[in-house]
């Protein structure tokens, strides 16, 4: 960290002169304008300088990393996760990081291969309400270990004795198991994104510091079908310069909500606090140990210096904002009363560190969105017009995946057929859920449980009751106990009665094994199978697809002929021109011209921005109503 502050005040110190040096030598036009200069930024900019065929100019309104990347703690762990699109964005970035930068640039991206440990534990009763069996933790690593090494990371699964072998001050006398990956590690953000930076130049990339954006330009296309939809021009900058722009990518990390916002782009995005402590030097501790992970006390802890950085993802967390526009290499003061819980219990796992002095507690911006996956994509509302953001704190350790996905999605105008995006498209979410006061509440619970066993049916509490149907009264007093569906209450099975509903959800727990509802379930689903039954699908997206080419648009999308003259609903899929999924629908022809989609919750707005792109590119005359809510 001291070697990130040298280099900031140094670089502050010739930083007037040469932002207008830079507003100056702004290009005219650019094929690509990337807006932010941290580490997705940068990423985005070097892979799509690194694959050629269009001019990219990459923005940033003060210096590179000066946004929250500066201040990353910077792991670098591949093991984790159970999408298979982020084990392979980690697995990527680590080989950039480790390999190809240095080899490429000639700069060490700070990269070293100490190796990672996560703790199962049995639970801390102070802090664990969901906790089910003492083995829940063990159980939930065991099966992300056994996918992340059907995908080809290297865990090994130690004993508490190997896992103090490793790191001799950690505390084991809870611990039931440690999930190694001896070569991951840890990265220094600050190096990786130079290394990145660097990389894009010799590319062939222009970047420019201290030049804000201060709006994108878009006008308003209309086709011979009469179809409309808005496109990206140009980009305007704070010092008053017009750079013609052909597709714009958003990477403004804490600020892309409200760049996305006066275009009329949702990008549900927010900060919240994240806290490290940096203890002074201690006796016994070794600059190779592993960064190890501490889910039951919320922590990560790892050398930094002579002492050692404990970090926390707190099962209290708040969030912070609004962001200022000029925040650069910030800190947010401290909230001692609400972390030193957390501070200590994430102290107790090294009991050494109560007895050392403490050098920085530091509090820094962190961006979260609902589900904790990344925006990525191209915006539905808003044709050629790129987000990536919303990183949820693992910005530097996908950051390399994230930027080479992104060149590919920008330069071909769809994500790579290998890749599955349907977890981190950007146009999963609605306009709804990027407003705060459906955001602030889910975005803060999803930091909540970062460090939490992650139960197969856990339901969120925050934003809940944002959409219900019509039905849901009745719903209710037929004892429905809810589930989150896309923003809606959707009844996932039948207590009896109200209040049995009410005490079911007041005392509900989790489990990897059948849950407390499992025989209501299994009398449900014997219902439906011996008799029948109602089953609200209000939360299914739907859209009324009317005109006289409205036979024709479909059936271009479609598997199957939709548009035949037999009454009745088609089960069929929306292919692309590569023939591969973009939705699967219903289609019903209600009368004539007049068509109802049905897609599912999820792909709300994928299959209508599907639907619409298609009508006005292809001349279509028929248009598009969405009928859902």
């Amino acid at each position: 960290r001291s070697r990130r502050l040298a280099a900031r005040a140094l670089a502050r110190g010739a930083r007037q002169g040469a932002l207008s040096t830079a507003a100056a030598q702004l290009p005219a036009a650019a094929d690509v304008v990337v807006i932010g200069g941290g580490i997705i930024g940068t990423s985005v900019a070097y892979h799509l300088a690194k694959r050629g065929g269009a001019s990219v100019l990459l923005l940033e309104r003060d210096q590179l990393t000066s946004g929250t990347t500066w201040h990353a703690a910077g792991l670098m762990v591949t093991y984790g996760s159970l999408s298979e699109t982020s084990t392979e964005f980690r697995k990527y970035t680590k080989e950039l990081y480790s390999i190809v930068l240095p080899e490429e640039t000639g700069l060490d991206a700070g990269f070293k291969g100490v190796g990672f440990v996560e703790l199962a534990a049995t639970p801390n009763p102070n802090f664990n309400r969901y906790a089910g069996d003492v083995t829940d933790r063990l159980s939930e690593y065991r099966r992300v270990a056994a996918y992340n090494r059907h995908l080809g990371v290297d865990v090994q699964e130690l004993s508490p004795r190997e896992v103090q072998d490793l790191v001799p001050l950690c505390h084991i006398d809870d611990v039931l198991a440690g999930f190694y990956v001896p070569t991951d590690g840890r990265v220094n953000p600050v190096d990786a994104t130079a290394a990145l930076a660097k990389g894009a130049k010799l590319h062939g990339a222009k970047i420019a510091e201290g030049v804000a954006v201060a709006d994108v330009e878009t006008r308003e296309v209309v086709s011979d079908g009469g179809g409309r939809h808005r496109e990206v021009t140009a980009v305007l900058t704070g010092c008053g310069r017009r750079v013609e722009a052909q597709k714009v990518v958003n990477c403004a990390g804490m600020w892309a909500r409200d760049l996305g916002a006066r275009l009329g782009v949702a990008v549900p995005n927010q900060a919240c606090e994240h806290y490290y402590l940096i203890t002074d030097t201690m006796e016994g501790v070794d600059p190779n140990w592993p960064v190890v992970e501490d889910p039951e006390n919320f922590s990560y802890i790892r050398p930094e210096g002579d002492g050692l950085m404990i970090g926390l993802f707190e099962g209290d967390p708040a969030p912070w904002g609004p962001v200022p526009e000029n925040f650069s290499f910030g800190e947010i003061q401290p909230d001692w009363d609400r972390i030193t819980p957390f501070l200590e219990a994430a102290m107790g796992r090294v009991p050494e560190t109560l007895n050392a002095g403490m050098k920085k507690l530091f509090c820094g911006p962190e961006s979260f969105t609902p589900d904790g996956a990344p925006l990525l994509g191209e915006a539905p509302e808003l044709r050629n017009f790129y987000v990536a953001a919303g990183m949820n704190s693992v910005g530097i350790l996908t950051g390399g995946g994230v930027g080479k996905l992104m060149a590919d999605w920008v330069l071909d105008g769809a994500p790579p057929a290998d890749v599955d995006v349907t977890g981190v498209n950007v146009d999963r979410f609605q306009p709804f859920q990027a407003t705060r006061r459906y955001l602030t509440p889910r975005a803060t619970e999803t930091l909540a449980r970062v460090y939490r066993t992650h139960y197969p049916d856990m339901q969120p509490e925050t934003s809940r009751s944002a959409r219900v149907s019509p039905l849901h009264a009745t719903l209710r007093e037929q004892g429905a106990v809810f589930k989150d569906v896309s923003g809606w209450e959707g009844a996932d099975f039948y207590a009896g009665d109200a209040a049995a509903a009410d005490a079911y959800a007041a005392a509900r727990t989790y489990t990897f094994g059948r849950p407390g509802c499992w025989k209501a379930w299994a009398a449900e689903h014997d219902a439906v199978r011996s008799a029948a039954a109602l089953i609200d699908m209000s939360f299914m997206s739907k859209f009324r697809v009317v005109g006289a080419d409205a036979g024709k648009l479909l059936n271009r999308l479609c598997t199957a002929d939709v548009a035949n003259d037999t009454p009745g609903i088609t089960y069929t899929q929306f292919l692309n021109e590569g023939g591969r999924l973009e939705a699967d629908v219903t289609v019903t022809r209600v009368a004539g011209d007049d068509f109802l989609v049905v897609a599912t919750d999820t792909a709300h707005r994928h299959a209508e921005a599907h639907l619409r792109r298609h009508a006005a590119a292809g001349a279509y005359s028929a248009s598009v109503v969405d009928v859902t809510a």
